[in-house]
């Protein structure tokens, strides 16, 4: 038994049965006397219901899955650029591709959808969320447990949908009711959070959207102005430009009569000074 085989059978598995199979597999790990993997399996959290079927679509091998982690890594390194017009093509790409991926996949409740569009949000925006996406170890957007998976594997390992024999044969005896309530009771508490972690999370960036808006319908609204006025400038421009042309050719007219009429005087004042 090895900690890497074991997680793959939890996290391919049902997720009615995760909390069962889990403790089978530590009482397993303890009776082989290995506490520290035991420790380790106790640890691992049952996924919620969109972790579940995020982690489904890496087991499935999704290519979309792998872009949209992939579109992640681009758009962190546009943002670094501060590249804008790349930034809003892939953001519109990343939008686009969640939604294809939504509509892929079956049915499910309002509630559920809008987690798992969150938790692909997840994906594409933070590193950690889609390294352990992609390996089907998702657990939550809100708990990214990446310190327990540096033993991990490079390829996911295939999807049994159940749990293998090993751990049927040497599965426990079942615990007493109330200690299997209790902690049917903290997964809802844990769940409950997350829900309302998402919700907070879905109101804030709807707040950030409406700025963004704004800011946009205000800097579009003075870029037209600032058009119009230099549309303006121009015109004016033009206009005293053709002004200033016929002025100038008004002046050299008035010299060119100035200088016949003053050459004139002078030959008359010349020709009266003769007749003296």
């Amino acid at each position: 038994m090895d900690f890497d085989t074991v997680a793959g059978e939890l996290y391919g598995g049902d997720l009615a049965e995760f909390v069962s199979a889990r403790n089978a597999a530590v009482k397993a790990a303890k009776a082989g006397g290995d506490a520290e993997l035991a420790k380790r399996i106790q640890q691992l959290r049952k996924p919620t219901t969109a972790a579940a079927i995020v982690n489904g679509l890496a087991r499935d091998d999704s290519d979309q899955l792998r872009e949209l982690a992939e579109l992640g890594a681009e758009l962190r390194d546009a943002h670094t650029r501060l590249a804008g017009d790349e930034l809003r093509a892939l953001t519109r790409r990343r939008g686009e591709l969640v939604r294809r991926i939504l509509h892929e996949l079956p049915s499910m409740s309002d509630t559920v959808t809008r987690e798992v569009e969150a938790t692909l949000e997840a994906v594409a925006a933070e590193p950690d969320t889609a390294a352990l996406a992609l390996a089907g170890r998702l657990t939550s957007v809100a708990h990214q447990d990446t310190d327990q998976w540096f033993s991990l594997a490079a390829s996911v390992p295939p999807a049994t949908g159940k749990r293998s024999a090993k751990l049927v044969d040497k599965a426990e005896p079942a615990r007493p009711k109330r200690d299997h309530r209790r902690e049917e009771e903290e997964e809802r508490a844990r769940a409950r959070a997350e829900r309302e972690r998402l919700r907070k999370e879905a109101a804030e960036r709807d707040k950030e959207r409406a700025v963004a808006e704004r800011d946009l319908v205000r800097t579009e609204r003075a870029a037209e102005q600032a058009t119009a006025r230099v549309d303006d400038l121009r015109e004016r421009l033009a206009e005293a430009e053709e002004r200033a042309g016929r002025a100038t050719a008004e002046f050299e007219t008035a010299k060119a009569a100035f200088d016949e009429a003053d050459a004139a005087a002078a030959a008359a004042r010349k020709a009266a000074d003769a007749a003296r």
